[in-house]
């Protein structure tokens, strides 16, 4: 059976579009331990950028961890989670590739997303906010 890996990703804009950055955090299913944490910067960019850089990143640090794992991605971008389940249409050009990039990676992966509550996603939205902060990536 596949090692399950939980992504918890979120993005932030201050201003939409503003000064934008992204968060993620990895965690094994089995155990709750925290295994990653990514923040990227991304100057000035709209929220929905920052959301979609946030699972792109998640969803990269996850398989280097284990390229053999099924991801169980969790957000609080209804956008995001219905657009990746195929159950919105994505009609902005630059969420479209955003979108394909973020297929690209999962191809060959087990995926499930969940829509989860603001509350509920505090660690990726604290992470996000960490890399506005600092102005820079880290993890």
């Amino acid at each position: 059976m596949a090692r399950t890996l939980i992504v918890e990703a979120d993005g932030g804009s201050r201003g939409n579009p503003g000064l934008a950055g992204s968060g993620s955090v990895v965690i094994d299913a089995a155990t709750g331990e925290v295994l990653a944490e990514v923040g990227r910067y991304l100057g000035h960019a709209s929220n929905n950028v920052a959301e979609y850089t946030a699972l792109i990143e998640g969803v990269r640090r996850a398989l280097e961890i284990d390229p053999d794992a099924e991801l169980h991605v969790r957000m609080d971008s209804k956008l995001v989670v219905e657009q990746m389940s195929g159950r919105w249409k994505i009609k902005h050009p630059d969420m479209a590739e955003l979108a394909a990039r973020a297929r690209e990676l999962l191809t060959g992966t087990p995926v499930r997303f969940e829509w989860i509550p603001r509350l509920q996603n505090s660690r990726a939205d604290a992470a996000a906010n960490r890399a506005m902060d600092l102005r820079a990536d880290f993890g």
